[in-house]
């Protein structure tokens, strides 16, 4: 079978593209690896996670039980600093020495932390190598000090791919014009269409005692999501309750703001859960928001993983009105759209779904019927015939090192 190995910056566990797209080449009968991070205690260094699929980790970081709060990179002292960067060094040689064992016909490197040493391998190896970019990172909130850098390797390397895949026709075209390269195939970040019934989790696991609308943000609790925002609107809306399943940078705080603002009665926060379990707690509860603010580009230009899971799950969303969000959510009606970064506008928006149950029933059922469309089945043709394109091309290993 075609080899194809691929490499992600993170544990893979809760990766959800990755994992879709290694299951959807693997059905097609390519033999599968995903490179990606090992924990002590969390993951195995192998494993199996469908047929055709192994995922493969490297490096070594100690698991949440046995390590102290990780520091961001800028609280970091030089010492710190010198043995976090070779810590990183060391993984991505022990990848590259893995790419050179396994030879793989193609080189799926996801996002541009991998881009580097997926292209020396492919080089090395004269495979066929595809950058999947996630963001766009040189226009990301957390890479504003090395956005430049960032820009400047995507520049270098981005042309030398045999092609590109990207999360939405805004980020294609920037990626088009930026670097001056055809434009990427566009794979959004839909989840595989299951069938979840509506059901109790999130009440029976909170033990909420009021029936209450619920309100769900789930994914990364980071800065620029609009989350501070979120949990001061509790405070205008008394008959519902907020729930965050997830965790990130800004937990802590937003548990803090809960506390100082006197409504840990009401907002509430759910750790992150397997990929498996995720739907069960969404479709358990009655609203799904997403209060994501333009402060970068990559917001700009974001549809986010959460609202076709919301989708999914049949619930009505309330979300910023940015480009590529707001064409989603008017084309299927599925709820309504606010200024970005505005509390007042957020506030009304809930209030008013809070309060009106038909028209949550008639963003509910708009969402059932395009959860038929918008989902990650409807993009696997799309994907293999990427793939057999940049397969079909005989010139493989054209950039060199």
């Amino acid at each position: 079978m075609p080899r194809i190995a691929m490499f992600v910056w993170n544990d893979v566990r809760n990766d959800a593209r990755v994992l879709n797209e290694a299951k959807t080449l693997a059905s097609a009968g390519y033999e599968v690896y995903v490179h990606g991070l090992y924990t002590d205690g969390v993951t195995p260094r192998v494993e199996n996670v469908a047929p055709g699929v192994v995922i493969v980790r490297h490096g070594y970081q100690q698991g949440i039980r046995h390590s102290k709060p990780k520091k961001h990179t800028v609280n970091r002292n030089g010492f710190e600093l010198f043995v976090l960067m070779a810590s990183r060094i060391f993984t991505h040689m022990g990848v590259l020495l893995s790419f050179l064992k396994q030879r793989p016909l193609v080189i799926h490197a996801h996002d541009v932390n991998v881009l580097p040493t997926a292209w020396l391998a492919a080089c090395i190896c004269r495979s066929k190598l595809i950058y999947d970019a996630h963001e766009i990172s040189s226009g990301r909130e957390g890479y504003r000090k090395i956005g430049r850098l960032v820009a400047w390797i995507e520049k270098k390397l981005m042309p030398k791919a045999g092609g590109t895949i990207t999360t939405t026709e805004a980020r294609a075209k920037f990626f088009a014009r930026a670097y001056k390269i055809p434009r990427s195939l566009v794979l959004q970040n839909r989840p595989r269409l299951v069938s979840v019934r509506e059901n109790n989790r999130i009440r029976e696991v909170l033990g909420l005692s009021h029936s209450y609308p619920i309100i769900i943000y789930q994914g990364g609790q980071q800065p620029g999501r609009g989350l501070e925002r979120l949990v001061k609107c509790a405070s205008d809306v008394p008959d519902a309750y907020f729930v965050f399943v997830g965790g990130g940078s800004l937990h802590d705080e937003l548990k803090i703001l809960t506390q100082s603002l006197g409504l840990g009665s009401r907002v509430f926060f759910i750790p992150t859960v397997s990929l498996e379990e995720l739907p069960k707690y969404t479709a358990s509860a009655d609203i799904g928001i997403q209060p994501i603010e333009n402060t970068c580009l990559n917001h700009f230009t974001t549809d986010s993983n959460k609202l076709f899971e919301y989708v999914i799950a049949g619930l009505p969303v309330i979300a910023s009105r940015l480009p590529e969000i707001g064409k989603v959510v008017r084309k299927h009606d599925l709820g309504i759209l606010v200024s970005p970064g505005d509390t007042e506008s957020l506030s009304c928006a809930i209030r008013k779904l809070v309060n009106d149950s038909e028209l949550r029933s008639r963003y509910r059922a708009n969402a059932v019927q395009a959860a038929q469309t918008l989902n990650w089945e409807t993009q696997e043709q799309g994907l293999l015939d990427f793939y057999a394109k940049i397969l079909s091309d005989r010139s493989i290993g054209e950039s060199r090192p």
